[in-house]
Parts: structure tokens; C-alpha cells; sequence
């Protein structure tokens, strides 16, 4: 049976780290996927939990009956720059024991290195991965990563490509709908290639930036890096979302008990109830 989990980012201005679960079942999940959150592992610095607070937050699940199968640190795992990434490598180490502690089998992340030093970028992945891999392999945790917007590898094959490369089948790949344009528009070709290594899928929409030859968005100065995406409602952009999910299900991804989807809405706070539930009806209706 697939999970669908919520991911809970709409709520953190309005509810504590400790409400959470009961937004979620109160919203008709399940399941829950904590991302980053200043209580517990905020953005690129070091986690803020303790035992109590994780004793607290699992009790508030188990109350609340809601499971939390993966959690979503980001850290700067594949920073060129050494004084980062071994911050970033020391943080990583705290989530690891965090996600023991909370009985959590799955982190999620993304690579955190930088575009114009791809390079480097992946040199310094690599290192960390030869400090984080070892202790991830034994406390029997699975890694996926997503290869995000304005990394040091967008594009999704590439990606794979990389984490094949640490030949660990303890890793895994992180497919995000919303960054489907970045990844290259490849959803049929990638995920069979990607095969039971794919962990989890996000589900948010986005607009295809490469249309109208380039000029779908103007963002000044003309010819900037910027990478633009959105993480809009189901229907909202321009994934194909039929064609995704009939790959997942040619792939056998939708017959796996591990199988995780996430809705990871950003663009609606003012609706975000309304269009939790939404995103909960349609994805059920797109796995069935």
C-alpha cells in the first residue's frame, strides 16, 4: 500500500514542531514527513532537538496515529568549500541519531553543492559520503537525495549517474515532480533506469520554464542563473501527472510497501487546508 505522506512546511509559521502530527490526521493522513524546522533540524545548521523533545514528538504521533516514515534535513553535504562541508558532515551525524532516536527509516535530502563549481562540488560529496555512508549502512537507514534546482547536478540521470557511483543500496533517488523540467522532462526513461533505487516521490506541480523559447519567465538581468520553479496544486502547471504515475506503475513502484509520495504544496499557505486535502483525494485517485 502507498504511503501518502504530508509534508508539513504550509504549517510552520501557524503550528509548533509538536502539533504537526495532529494537523496531519486532522487533514485526513496518515503519514507525516518532518523537513527542516528551527525546533528540530533547521537549514544548514546544527539539529535543536533533545531527548525530551524527541520523546515529546513521538508521543504526539503516536497519539495523534500518524506514522512518519522519513524526515528532510538539508545541509551543505556537497559544499566546495571545506569549513561548510564539515559543519554540514557534523550536523548530518546529530540527524543520523536523531532519526535512530524517532524511529525513522528514511532521510530524504538534496546534494547542497553549488552549480558553478560542479566539480568540486562532487569531490566534496563524495568525501562526505565516505564519513556519513558507513555509519547510514549501519543503523540500516536509507538515504535518498534529490538533485534540486541550482545544485551542483540538476539534471536527473546525471544525478543517478552520481549515486550509482557510490554503489551502496543503501542510497537512493528522490524523484520530485516539481523539479521535472530541471531533471530534464524525463520521467519515462529515468525512473525505469532509476528501478527499486527510487525512495520516494514529491508531488507539487510546476510550469515548464523552457517553453516559449526561453521565455516563459523574465527575470532581470536578462541571462541570469536563476532557477525558477514552483511547488503548486496537482492540475496547476505542466507535469504530466498521468504519464508519471503510469510509469510508476510500469515500474512496480506502486506495488512496493515502501513506496512513499509526499505532498510538498509551498505556493498556497492561505489555502493551505483546503488544498492538503486536495492534493490527499488526488493522489488517491492517481495510484488507483
Amino acid at each position: 500500500m502507498v504511503r501518502i505522506a504530508l509534508d508539513p512546511t504550509p504549517f510552520h509559521h501557524d503550528f509548533s514542531l509538536l502539533e504537526f502530527p495532529e494537523v496531519a490526521a486532522r487533514l485526513g493522513y496518515e503519514h507525516l514527513q518532518l523537513t527542516p524546522h528551527v525546533d528540530l533540524s533547521p537549514f544548514f545548521r546544527y539539529p535543536k532537538a533533545d531527548d525530551d523533545l524527541v520523546a515529546r514528538f513521538k508521543k504526539a504521533a503516536k497519539d495523534a496515529g500518524v506514522g512518519v516514515p522519513a524526515i528532510l534535513p538539508v545541509q551543505r553535504i556537497s559544499w566546495p568549500d571545506e569549513p561548510q562541508r564539515e559543519a554540514a558532515v557534523r550536523n548530518f551525524r546529530r540527524i543520523i541519531e536523531l532519526a535512530v532516536q524517532l524511529e525513522i527509516p528514511v532521510i530524504n535530502t538534496e546534494f547542497s553543492g553549488r552549480p558553478e563549481r560542479a566539480e568540486d562540488s562532487e569531490t566534496a560529496f563524495y568525501r562526505s559520503m565516505d564519513e556519513l555512508l558507513p555509519v547510514i549502512e549501519e543503523e540500516g537507514l536509507r538515504l535518498n537525495i534529490d538533485p534540486h534546482p541550482d545544485d551542483f547536478v540538476e539534471d536527473g540521470l546525471e544525478a543517478w549517474r552520481v549515486l550509482r557511483g557510490l554503489n551502496s543500496k543503501a542510497v537512493g533517488f528522490v524523484y520530485v515532480a516539481s523539479h521535472t523540467f530541471h531533471y530534464g522532462d524525463r520521467a519515462t526513461t529515468l525512473l525505469p533506469e532509476i528501478g527499486d533505487r527510487l525512495g520516494a516521490v514529491y508531488a507539487a506541480d510546476t510550469f515548464d520554464h523552457r517553453r516559449s523559447h526561453g521565455l516563459r519567465y523574465i527575470s532581470n538581468p536578462p541571462g541570469n542563473e536563476a532557477r525558477i520553479h514552483q511547488h503548486l496544486r496537482i492540475g496547476d502547471g505542466d507535469v504530466n501527472w498521468d504519464e508519471l504515475f503510469d510509469t510508476l506503475r510500469m515500474t512496480g513502484y506502486l506495488d512496493r510497501e515502501d513506496a512513499l509520495i509526499v505532498s510538498n504544496v509551498f505556493a498556497e499557505d492561505e489555502r493551505a487546508d483546503e488544498v492538503s486535502r486536495f492534493q490527499l483525494q488526488r493522489l488517491r485517485e492517481l495510484i488507483g
